[in-house]
């Protein structure tokens, strides 16, 4: 992993995330995914909800790059992604949970984002997706899911991060695969980093309750990390073990 956690009391989370296509071992079962989570409940039994892009040849049969909304229940000990499980309500069909997402950012070329956001609205209390600039509902999970994350999330995470059964000896890359060091237009960013409060307000998070960390800085890393009159912003990534 290579990103931001912060802990407080959370009812959304938003991002501007930079869109890379990272390097995956073709036939392993291993995922690079980078994006927004945010989750509650004690060991063994968080819920949380997110929203990310991937590439997982395991799953999705190639080495794009894929969007998709995800979560975790509680009751369910793996993640659920788009429709695999029948609990989110889309109700728009701008973006295809489980699509490919055209372009990809190029290295020391053109540069390509999306803007993520989850929030639990303070009506229905579901948990909703809002996608773009213009921040268009895509859908939501029904609150009745939920028993820890109901109320609230309690942390969150913006960044990248891998998971599979040889992420140690086959470390896929994450974001360009290239060291945050190397900034703009090489490094994968993240920026425009924002939470709800619990006036229902987004703002900053409080620069006192964030941890910036790495997995392992031979294979992964953070630099660049701001606040300023652009909001809350980082460089993060790497190239793992497949340079």
């Amino acid at each position: 992993m290579a990103g931001i956690r912060y802990k407080d009391d959370l009812y959304g989370v938003q991002a501007t995330i930079n869109v890379y296509q990272p390097k995956v071992k073709k036939d392993s079962k291993d995922i690079s995914q980078s994006g927004i989570l945010i989750d509650n409940g004690p060991k063994g039994h968080e819920e949380g909800v997110g929203v990310c892009y991937s590439v997982a040849p395991s799953i999705n049969g190639d080495s794009f790059v894929i969007f998709h909304v995800v979560w975790r229940d509680g009751k369910l000990h793996k993640p659920c992604y788009d429709h695999v499980c029948p609990d989110f309500v889309q109700v728009s069909q701008r973006v295809g949970l489980g699509g490919r997402l055209v372009p990809v950012s190029v290295y020391n070329g053109p540069q390509y984002v999306i803007d993520i956001f989850t929030f639990k609205d303070p009506k229905t209390v579901n948990w909703w997706v809002m996608y773009g600039e213009e921040k268009t509902p895509i859908g939501y999970w029904p609150s009745s899911l939920f028993s820890h994350i109901k109320d609230k999330g309690v942390a969150s995470y913006w960044g990248g991060f891998v998971q599979g059964p040889t992420t140690s000896s086959d470390s896929p890359q994450i974001g360009s695969g290239h060291f945050a060091s190397e900034g703009y237009g090489k490094a994968a960013f993240v920026r425009n980093i924002q939470i709800v409060d619990n006036n229902n307000k987004l703002v900053t998070p409080n620069s006192h309750k964030y941890l910036l960390g790495t997995s392992d800085k031979t294979k992964y890393s953070i630099d660049g990390f701001k606040v300023d009159n652009h909001g809350m912003h980082m460089y993060y990534g790497g190239p793992g073990n497949l340079v």
